[in-house]
């Protein structure tokens, strides 16, 4: 029971990083790249819109629910398996993304996101304060994407 438990959660993690790796790439490969192309009230509009629909089941499932697993994972592992043969690829695996991935999205990404919900596409610091978010929303996106792409790799290097 204890096993299946265990490769339940190492299975969901797997994939809700793989999942999270390819929505956080195709936001820095292609969407914000399409944004930056927009006039600013127009981005600011789109992305609006864009952090709304995103907010969805399917997704707090995925983000929330690879969180919980991520945890679990740790603290079953040294409950249950430590040192077990490849336990460093599960504790990596899951400390990418509670850290690369969830805490960025809290700390850096949902801020901006809730400044440009409350900004003025209008206003004369329109521009300045578009580009600043492209910039820096970008970055940090940059970071959660290369953390779900490591932690993939170390939950498939433990599975290898």
């Amino acid at each position: 029971m204890k096993e299946n438990v265990f490769q339940f959660l190492l299975l969901f993690s797997l994939l809700g990083n793989g999942l999270s790796a390819g929505v956080y790439f195709i936001f820095s490969n292609t969407i914000m790249a399409a944004l930056k192309n927009l006039k600013p009230h127009e981005g600011v509009s789109a992305m609006r819109q864009i952090n709304r629909v995103i907010l969805n089941g399917l997704f707090f499932l995925i983000f929330f629910g690879t969180a919980l697993s991520s945890l679990a994972l740790i603290i079953l592992l040294f409950v249950w398996r430590w040192p077990h043969q490849g336990s460093h690829y599960i504790f990596l695996g899951s400390s990418c993304y509670l850290l690369g991935c969830f805490l960025v999205t809290i700390i850096f990404n949902v801020p901006r996101n809730e400044a440009l919900d409350a900004a003025d596409p209008t206003s004369p610091d329109a521009q300045n304060f578009w580009s600043r978010y492209l910039i820096e929303w970008t970055a940090w996106n940059h970071v959660r994407t290369v953390a779900c792409v490591l932690a993939t790799t170390f939950f498939f290097l433990y599975l290898s």
